[in-house]
C-alpha cells in the first residue's frame, strides 16, 4: 500500500471519517454520549413513574401504601391506567376517621363500664370464640343509664 491519496479524493476529509493508523474519536464519543442518554432517559422515566408514590409520601397520606402498589403495578404490568389512579389518590386527601372512631368507642367503654382499650379484647363474635378459645356467650352488657332531668318546676 502506499501513503499517497487516491487522486479522486478530496484532500480535505470530513472529521467523521477516521485516519487509517488511528481510532476512531467520533465513534468513542458516540458510545459514551448514548450511554449517558440511556441512563438519563431512564431515569426520567424512573423519576416520573414514581412522582405519585412521592407525592403521597411527602404529605403524609394515608393512602401512601395503595398509591405504592398502584406504581408497582403499572411499573411491572404496563397498565397506564394503575399509574393514572395512583397519582388521582396521591392528589385526593381522605380523611382520617380513625381518630374520631377512636374517641367515639372510648366513650361508649366508659358508658359501658369497660376499661378504656379492653372492649375489643373481650369482644365474641357469633360462634362463641373469644381470642381462640370456645367460651359460652356472655350476657349483654348492662343497660346504659338515662339522664333524668333535675327536677324541674312549674309556676
Amino acid at each position: 500500500m502506499t501513503d499517497t491519496i487516491n487522486p479522486a479524493a478530496p484532500h480535505h476529509l470530513p472529521i467523521f471519517i477516521p485516519p487509517a493508523d488511528g481510532t476512531d474519536v467520533f465513534m468513542s464519543v458516540m458510545a459514551v454520549v448514548l450511554v449517558v442518554v440511556v441512563m438519563a432517559a431512564g431515569l426520567l422515566f424512573l423519576r416520573l413513574h414514581t412522582l405519585p408514590e412521592r407525592m403521597a409520601h411527602k404529605s403524609h397520606k394515608l393512602q401512601f401504601e395503595i398509591v405504592a402498589v398502584l406504581g408497582l403495578l403499572a411499573l411491572f404490568t404496563h397498565i397506564h391506567l394503575f399509574w393514572v389512579m395512583g397519582l388521582l389518590l396521591a392528589l385526593i386527601d381522605i380523611p382520617n376517621f380513625g381518630g374520631t372512631l377512636s374517641r367515639i368507642a372510648g366513650s361508649l367503654e366508659r358508658m359501658a363500664g369497660i376499661a378504656p382499650g379492653k372492649g375489643a379484647a373481650d369482644a365474641h363474635d357469633e360462634t362463641g370464640v373469644v381470642d381462640g378459645h370456645h367460651d359460652e356467650i356472655p350476657p349483654p352488657p348492662r343497660p346504659i343509664p338515662r339522664i333524668v332531668p333535675a327536677s324541674t318546676t312549674r309556676t
